[in-house]
């Protein structure tokens, strides 16, 4: 989980740069994951043009929050986050979310704590993301960056 949103509190999805849910909040966690999804879809259809499914194209707010709109689609689709410790120091392995160099972009990567193997699997866990963003209209592409690790660049599909 992240800090709350800068303006106040509410839900944040998590992009992989927080502290890990623990298992006792996770039921509660769960809840507003769904509650979060079920805002954004009717954000969706509420903005979205005409009978268009809404969970075909991310809405504007999206697309200019890509980070926190990728991180929601992961999370709510059972995809575990990354974490963090308060030194910063990695401690879970799974997604992390990051902006991208271009506006409306984000990049996916599989991290985890050093020695842990997460380059290993990399592959496998972000293919593995692939259909659950374009289940809410992201497309994401792998790339292999420095040091031969793998990453998804995520877009909005549609216009």
């Amino acid at each position: 989980m992240t800090a709350a949103p800068e303006g106040g509190g509410g839900f944040e999805a998590a992009t992989g740069d927080g502290p890990p849910v623990a298992p006792a909040d996770a039921e509660q966690r769960s809840r507003e994951v769904r509650v979060a999804l079920d805002g954004l879809l009717q954000i969706r259809r509420l903005t979205g043009s005409g009978g268009a499914d809404p969970k075909a194209v991310p809405a504007d707010w999206e697309r200019r929050r890509p980070v926190r709109a990728v991180a929601l689609a992961l999370e709510s689709g059972g995809i575990v986050p990354s974490s963090v410790d308060a030194s910063g120091e990695r401690t879970g392995t799974g997604y992390r979310v990051r902006a991208a160099d271009r506006p409306e972009a984000a990049v996916v990567e599989w991290l985890g704590p050093p020695g842990e193997g997460a380059a290993r699997s990399e592959a496998e866990a972000l293919g593995a993301c692939v259909p659950v963003l374009a289940r809410l209209g992201w497309e994401a592409l792998l790339y292999r960056g420095p040091r031969g690790r793998r990453f998804l660049e995520v877009e909005p599909t549609g216009g």
